[in-house]
Parts: structure tokens; sequence; C-alpha cells
């Protein structure tokens, strides 16, 4: 491992290190801010906590959007078989230390301005950090920080709407003839995914309704007995959530309450870009074979994407299917990869502006 690979190396262990859930970025942005200066990078803490670093003095802006903060639950950092363990490893700190380092390792830039982004509150309903950065800047280029695969980029992300059924009824002995509230519940549930496989019926997976049971709780006073039902359904592009809405309506009496709220659009950028275009060169250039991804979930690219009107993608180390999971990880040959992949693509845009 050369001197390249062991900084690089060294900057992810250290962001793992520090656990940076949603709402306390703080000292994990202190750790970056201090990074990038020793890299001779502008960096700097914005007004909402955001890390930011900058480099170069080109009229045209290359922005790498990936975010700090992390979901709950401290992994201790640890390298063993070649992967290195850690919270974030994968979603997203993995995606944000490979793009400082490119961003710090390109040796020419010509008319192109760097900025990288360790945006705070994306795993929080929030993303306070991202919708600040959507105000301050305008970009030519962006790239979202999340897990493709160094092979990988992503080019669309589905949406989501979140659904809340409350409902009541009169305190009952459990002996009576009347079916429980709880037991109302789970049958609209049932309906609800019912109307979503007959939605789903011969569709792909990007253009599906992917409903999700996060919470089913009871509780009585004595005098009535209620439930509370909260889930999320990830939405198609051009989905009509109205119709949707009404349909959900229909499945419900009266005495219970429905509400959605939380809408993120689907988004899928174009494959037709200056930046897709380097991107899939510098993965050719570093012996992978390109592929082109959507997801099921969501991330910062349908907030901006549809804002900032330019030639986005998503890209990163690690593989998605470990977002969250207790054992998560990247593999340290794929997370130098991506860096390289990154420092080439960077110089392939810079180069092509001059």
């Amino acid at each position: 491992m050369d001197n390249c690979d062991t900084y690089a190396l060294n900057v992810l262990e250290g962001l793992c290190a520090i656990y940076s859930p949603s709402y306390g970025e703080r000292e994990a942005v202190d750790f970056m801010v201090r990074m990038a200066s020793e890299a001779g990078m502008r960096a700097r803490v914005d007004e909402v906590g955001n890390f930011i670093a900058e480099r170069g003095e080109g009229d045209r802006t290359l922005l790498f959007l990936g975010h700090i903060d992390t979901v709950k639950g401290f992994i201790p950092t640890r390298i063993e078989d070649g992967k290195l363990y850690g919270r974030g490893a994968v979603d997203a700190k993995g995606p944000l230390a490979a793009a400082f380092v490119a961003a710090s390792q390109v040796r020419d830039l010509q008319n192109l301005r760097l900025v990288v982004v360790g945006a705070v509150e994306e795993e929080a309903p929030t993303s306070t950090g991202a919708r600040h950065i959507l105000k301050t800047y305008r970009p030519d280029f962006v790239i979202i920080g999340e897990p493709s695969g160094a092979a990988g980029i992503t080019v669309g992300y589905k949406g989501r709407v979140n659904l809340r059924y409350v409902a009541s009824r009169p305190h009952e002995h459990t002996a009576a003839a009347g079916r429980s509230v709880a037991a109302h519940a789970v049958d609209v549930w049932n309906e609800i995914e019912a109307y979503c496989r007959q939605f789903n019926q011969d569709k792909g997976v990007f253009d599906t309704l992917d409903p999700h049971l996060a919470e089913l709780n009871t509780a009585t006073d004595g005098m009535a007995d209620t439930v509370d039902l909260r889930a999320s359904v990830r939405l198609p592009l051009d989905f009509g959530v109205t119709a949707f809405e009404q349909a959900l309506r229909g499945m419900v009496a009266d005495s219970t309450t429905l509400t959605l709220d939380g809408l993120v659009e689907a988004f899928k950028a174009t494959k037709r870009s200056a930046l897709v275009r380097a991107l899939l060169q510098a993965i050719r250039a570093e012996g992978l074979e390109p592929t082109f991804k959507v997801k099921t979930g969501t991330s910062d690219m349908n907030l901006v994407g549809p804002v900032w009107n330019c030639p986005i993608v998503a890209y990163g180390p690690g593989d998605s299917k470990l977002d969250h999971t207790p054992h998560e990880h990247v593999r340290v040959d794929e997370y130098l990869a991506a860096v390289r992949v990154l420092v080439k693509a960077i110089e392939r845009i810079s180069s092509s502006l001059s």
C-alpha cells in the first residue's frame, strides 16, 4: 500500500471512529475540517453545521454532496480480512471520505472548482444540510455520495410518502363479540398491501409501490382503546399521490384519521452527460466494468436533482445492502478503487473544460 492509499484509509478509519448520528455530527465535521485544512483545501463549517471543503478557482463547479451523519448504533472501527467495519463505512462516510481524498489528490484543475460537502441530518426527516446547500450553491456537475460500488453509477432513486392511521373505539372486554381496534388496523394495512400488489403486477422493481409497516402501537385508558399505525410507501416516477390518497381513505371508516406527509418525489437523471462519460471512462481505466443502477430508497438526489437541473449521479464505494446494519463494512480494495476512479473522473472533466 503506497502513501496515497495509506492516507485514504486513515481518513476513512478516523472518520468512522467518530460516532456521528443525526444531530450529533459536530466532532466528525471538525475532524474533516482539520483534515481538509492540512491538505491545503479551503475548509469551514457552514451556518447549519455542514463540513465544506473547496479547491480550485474555476468558473465551473463540481459539487460532491455526501452526508456525515449516520443512523444510531455505534460499531467499533476495525480492519479485518480486508474490510473496514464501522458505522457509516457504507452509508455514507465511505463515499464522503473517497470524494474528499480524491479532491485533495487531483493534480491539475483547469477552470474547475471542487466543492466537497459533508451534510448534516441526511438520515433525519429534516435534511437540514442538503436544504441549506440547495440555496447556497448552483453547481454545474453533482455527485451524490451514496454507495454504488466502485463500478456502479446510480442514476435514480424512488420517492417516498409517510402515512399514519389512528383509530379509537370504546373499551370492551376481550371476551366481547366485537373485533379489537388493533384488528381493524391490521385489516387496513392488509388492504394497503393488497392495493400495492395489484398496482405492481407486471412492473419492474423501479416502477412498483413498496409498502413498509414501521410501527403498530395500541393503548387504552379504560374508556377507549386506540391504535396508531405508522408506515411508508416507496413511490415510482410520475406517481399520482392524490389518487393514491383517495384510494387509501376509501379503506378506512369515518371514525378513523389517515394522514400522508413527508412526500419525496422519485427522480431519475440522464445517462447522457459529460459527468457520466467521465465516470464511465474512469471506471474502465481502473479495469472495472461499469454498471448503471437505480435504487429503491431515497437520497439527497431526490431533493437537489430537480432544482439544480444539471448533470448528476450518485457514486461511492460500498454495498448498499449493508446500510444501517450492525455489521456495516466496506472492502478496503473497493474503497481505494473508488478514490482512484473519482480522481480520474475529476481530471477528465477538468481537462474537457480547458
